[in-house]
């Protein structure tokens, strides 16, 4: 039975960890030939001989979304892989908590970076692609720290947060037709993001936070959900949370 999943090429960003990676395991064994993307090469290089042994197709490319010319050579690599991208998982993100008054310009430039660069490059790189396809989905990972503001220590994480949300929406009324946009707005789930604050306070209290965590593998099955739809439906928001989370 197909599923709409197996067989598509999904590219996916911070794949080393987290959700990054309950999604490139969840996808594969549904089918999907995956394309994983991080920073850390071994980790990446671990995953996808798991992924090979088992039966899947995946490879791997060292990335850093943070700079526009490897993010445009990942798409490239996808399409000398696969020969064509169909899904593109924009995930790799940063969360550094910490009061305003800390002024760590530093960190606000990197999740910056990251987060809302990270994520116009990956539409930079695929669009293209998409437009020349006719057919697309750009699946962009924001959090419900996009729905109300984080406050206080995440101000600047909400901010890029927001981003992904307006640039996801102004995204799929540009392109729509025949290229879906779907925006993943979890709550606190299991992974490393937890660990980005220096601020020690922030961290301590993040960490206390996260004990509510769900599954990575929750954000991986909402992810499947928005692909599997028949071409004309477009899943356009998701937002999941643990069942205790108030926030």
């Amino acid at each position: 039975m197909s599923n709409n999943i197996s067989g598509k090429v999904v590219v996916i960003t911070g794949a080393s960890s987290g959700l990054g990676e309950a999604t490139a395991r969840h996808l594969s064994k549904l089918g999907a030939k995956v394309v994983l993307a991080a920073r850390r090469k071994e980790r990446l290089e671990q995953l996808v001989d798991e992924l090979v042994a088992a039966g899947g197709e995946a490879v791997a490319y060292t990335t850093d979304v943070a700079r526009a010319d490897e993010v445009k050579a990942l798409i490239q690599g996808a399409l000398d892989s696969f020969g064509r991208v169909d899904v593109l998982v924009n995930n790799a993100g940063l969360m550094s908590i910490a009061p305003m008054s800390d002024v760590r310009v530093d960190e606000w430039d990197r999740m910056i970076d990251i987060n809302i660069k990270g994520v116009l490059y990956g539409i930079a790189a695929a669009l293209p692609v998409f437009q020349q396809q006719n057919a697309g989905h750009f699946i962009n990972i924001a959090s419900v720290a996009g729905i109300k503001v984080f406050s206080p220590g995440g101000t600047v994480y909400s901010g890029t947060k927001f981003a992904v949300r307006a640039i996801s929406e102004g995204l799929r009324h540009e392109v729509g037709g025949s290229i879906r946009t779907t925006t993943i707005e979890p709550g606190a789930v299991d992974s490393e993001l937890k660990f980005g604050s220096s601020h020690q306070q922030s961290r301590d209290f993040v960490v206390d936070f996260y004990k509510q965590a769900i599954p990575a593998e929750s954000v991986a099955r909402a992810i499947a959900f928005a692909i599997e739809q028949p071409a004309d439906v477009d899943i356009n928001e998701i937002v999941l949370r643990p069942t205790v989370q108030e926030f």
